[in-house]
């Protein structure tokens, strides 16, 4: 059998790479983690505006129940249909939402655990002065 060939890098410059490398796929996991919370941030606002879309749709048909308004066909199918829309919209989003959550927690513990693989080097001035 040959013997198996030897890397002519040295192991400065290996460990350097998988360094580079690292800070990469780090780089890689702190955009993932950006473009999830921006989802996130979107879930809440879609879950604000469905809360918003049930308590109008609420009100209106309250408002006709107590003879604060006269029946009209059209806005009782709006309020029915904000009712069931926004139901609708809060659940998806709520979901999501949870899924996203896990997401991030997965994204950033992965991206700890690739820091705390990379050699971290202390930075400062020699002879502790400024």
């Amino acid at each position: 059998m040959a013997a198996a060939p030897t890397s002519s890098i040295k192991p400065e410059m290996r460990k350097d790479m998988i360094d580079g490398d690292l800070r990469d796929q780090i780089a890689g996991i702190e955009a993932d983690i950006d473009q999830l919370a921006k989802t996130l941030d979107g879930c809440r606002k879609a879950m604000l505006f469905s809360k918003v879309a049930i308590a109008a749709g609420g009100i209106w048909i309250l408002a006709y129940l107590l003879g604060a308004i006269r029946f009209d066909p059209a806005a009782m199918i709006g309020a029915i249909a904000a009712i069931i829309g926004g139901v609708v919209v809060f659940g998806s989003n709520s979901s999501t939402s949870k899924q996203t959550t896990s997401a991030i927690k997965a994204a950033e513990t992965r991206r700890a655990e690739l820091i705390n693989m990379i050699d971290l080097r202390t930075v400062g001035a020699k002879g502790g002065g400024l």
